[in-house]
């Protein structure tokens, strides 16, 4: 069953890599008393996530925390290497919070996961778009097509604000 708004988040342990090495961000400390934009993604460097969807919250992150978001989440099934080093790659890195699914645990119990087997990428997380203001969900964009960005991508989530 997906998430949905006015549900809590599942209380999940993310992994982040840091300049003294990986950290594990507990989801209730992360979300506790902030609001958040989680942007869930299918996969650090695939050609969307990294050419568009990112991109696009670096360019419009002051207008988006103008508007009341504290925080920007990425979120992917990706191990917390990968994430570390996507941050640094997209100039992302202390900007926004590449938190890694390691083992979709977070992204599985919010029923947003994807089997994306067969093009060979296993399990994996939808392309979406959710505001949490305090642990609890405000709002959520799911993207129909997890190679689009439409309803998931930083101007929506700045007009909708």
């Amino acid at each position: 069953m997906t998430i949905k708004i006015g549900d809590k988040l599942p209380d999940s342990t993310f992994k982040s890599m840091t300049a003294d090495g990986p950290i594990e961000v507990p989801a209730s400390e992360f979300f506790k008393g902030k609001t958040v934009a989680v942007v869930g993604l299918p996969g650090a460097f695939t050609g969307t996530c990294h050419n568009s969807h990112v991109p696009g919250y670096l360019e419009h992150l002051e207008a988006i925390k103008a508007k009341g978001i504290d925080e920007i989440a990425i979120v992917s099934v990706n191990d917390f290497f990968v994430m570390g080093a996507w941050a640094e790659a997209t100039g992302g890195k202390d900007k926004l919070h590449f938190l890694a699914d390691w083992d979709a645990d977070f992204t599985k119990a919010c029923g947003l996961d994807i089997d994306l087997s067969a093009p060979g990428r296993g399990v994996r997380s939808t392309r979406y778009l959710m505001v949490v203001e305090d642990g609890t969900v405000k709002s959520l964009a799911i993207e129909e097509n997890p190679g689009e960005v439409d309803v998931s991508g930083a101007d929506k989530l700045v007009a909708s604000l």
